[in-house]
């Protein structure tokens, strides 16, 4: 059978004229471009990073250019009539990271300047907000039309001094001055667009742009960025069949997989399963499952904000709350659950309509692996390839039913730790044993399982085994042994339908490491 010709992967490619141009794959989303624009007439869009968000301005900007001829085939071409070409200021604060005060208004500045010669203003103002204001009705006397602001990353530059107390006041002030004439500006505009990550409040940000119409959260627009199991499965068959081929793998099993590693997000309730696109584009181009999201870069402000709030990684696993909880302002937080969420570390999992309550978890397992090697440094030790090659020397252990040999590993390893606060506890060595059996991506672990009777400390599962762990410390593993048949942990488990091997584990606080054990 001859092999198809599969288009090219926009790889990197955030330019929707250059996706046409080159002929890449493209899922249409422009339906979701006309719903916004007779929607409202201020938009804001909050999804994580490298989600799509940029191709989405991009498409917008060629939309309101008039560039019909970029959309032939797709869904806005069977609806538009006029193609009106409007005035178009697309401001990328992408590149504003990492900067002080002075340097931030320097690169507004330099933005405004590439449309003041543009329009003819030769004398521009020296404030930013005044250069804003006066390019919006240089454009609208100039052109004779209405003007389309776009804004991508409109956070980008705040991102970084989240956890600064001195620092971001100072930089939201420095935006908040650049975006105030949005507002005054109403006569002359026709549309406004702005992305970002987080969400930041109205007042500290926008001043009295109170009619911004947020639709991170409405599910109408739960999938206009990303790619849902749908549109994988029919728009980009071809690449599924060809990557189970390099991949010596059955369809079935490549889209298993697939869903395992990079879908699962969820950004309302109801919502199709949403994959991440980076990560799924470079998976489909490489013919690997590489933690490709996590590994484009790490925010050192997520960090940061884990450890101001004093976030353990079992913390992340499961959290509940309202919408005013999560999809929230991130200034003020009290909480790191909003972070959390818009960043993209965790997702909804479920809805609770009788309560209001929403159910947050890790969406998948790249997220999960990429998360935990993030948090080894501050949890377990900073030298990162000795616990690595720890977890990986367990996996064998393991992958060969040999729980004796993977917890005499865990004994050597955890005596060579640095001492550091809280070794007296059980809740550390739960911790750290999670990270540990986390780090093993073809396992699932799990921790403070439900039962009708109580809770299982810890939850392994291995391709052919079910591992129950109860910790104890500074007693026995006898004694952690009679609490699993005294509760009865295994009953829970008894569908899984893979052997359930119980094993109960004593620390010893003196030593910092496994004293005995019991399987």
């Amino acid at each position: 059978m001859e092999k198809k010709t599969l288009k090219r992967l926009p790889v990197g490619i955030q330019t929707f004229s250059e996706v046409i141009d080159l002929d890449c794959l493209y899922i249409d989303k422009t339906e979701y471009i006309w719903n916004m624009i007779h929607l409202s007439k201020y938009i804001f869009l909050s999804r994580p990073r490298r989600f799509g968000k940029s191709l989405l301005v991009s498409t917008l900007q060629a939309y309101f250019e008039g560039r019909k001829d970029l959309f032939k085939g797709l869904f806005i071409e069977t609806v538009e009539k006029d193609w009106t070409e409007y005035p178009v200021l697309r401001f990328d604060m992408s590149m504003g990271k990492h900067m002080e005060k002075e340097q931030l208004e320097r690169y507004i500045g330099n933005r405004l300047e590439e449309y003041e010669k543009t329009y003819g203003i030769i004398n521009p103002s020296t404030d930013n907000n005044d250069r804003l204001a006066a390019l919006i009705q240089a454009a609208y006397q100039k052109t004779g039309k209405k003007v389309v602001i776009l804004i991508d990353e409109y956070d980008a530059p705040l991102l970084d001094v989240m956890h600064e107390e001195k620092a971001l006041p100072i930089l939201r002030n420095v935006m908040r001055n650049f975006y105030s004439p949005l507002k005054a500006s109403d006569p002359y505009l026709q549309f406004v667009f702005l992305t970002g990550i987080t969400k930041f409040s109205q007042l500290s940000i926008f001043s009295e742009l109170n009619n911004l119409k947020n639709i991170s959260m409405r599910p109408d627009y739960a999938a206009v960025c990303g790619i849902t199991f749908e549109e994988m499965t029919t728009h980009m068959s071809d690449y599924i069949d060809d990557f189970a081929e390099h991949r010596r793998t059955t369809r079935d099993e490549a889209i298993s997989q697939l869903k395992n590693q990079y879908d699962g997000y969820h950004f309302t309730w109801p919502s199709p399963d949403i994959f991440n696109p980076y990560s799924l584009l470079n998976a489909f181009q490489d013919h690997a499952f590489t933690n490709y999201w996590f590994g484009s870069g790490t925010p050192t402000y997520l960090i940061e904000m884990l450890r101001k709030f004093d976030i353990v990684p079992t913390d992340i696993i499961s959290m509940e709350g309202g919408a005013d909880d999560f999809d929230a302002p991130t200034e003020g937080m009290t909480t790191i659950m909003p972070l959390l969420y818009q960043s993209g570390y965790v997702t909804i999992k479920d809805y609770d309509e009788s309560f209001n309550s929403y159910t947050l978890g890790i969406p998948n397992n790249e997220v999960r692996i990429g998360l935990t090697k993030a948090l080894v440094p501050a949890y377990v030790m900073p030298n990162t390839l000795v616990v690595n090659n720890t977890a990986r020397n367990i996996a064998r252990c393991l992958a060969k039913d040999d729980i004796d040999g993977a917890l005499s590993l865990l004994q050597t390893f955890l005596g060579t730790v640095p001492y550091c606060n809280g070794t007296d506890t059980e809740g550390h060595y739960q911790q750290v044993l999670y990270i540990i059996f986390t780090l093993v991506s073809d396992y699932f672990a799990d921790v403070e399982i439900h039962t009708p009777t109580g809770r299982v400390d810890i939850v392994l599962q291995t391709k052919t085994t079910l591992f129950l762990f109860e910790l104890k410390l500074n007693k026995s593993a006898e004694a952690a042994m009679k609490q699993i048949d005294l509760k009865d942990y295994k009953s829970k488990f008894a569908n899984c339908r893979l052997p359930i091997v119980k094993v109960g584990v004593n620390f010893d606080s003196e030593r910092r490491t496994i004293g005995e054990w019991k399987v």
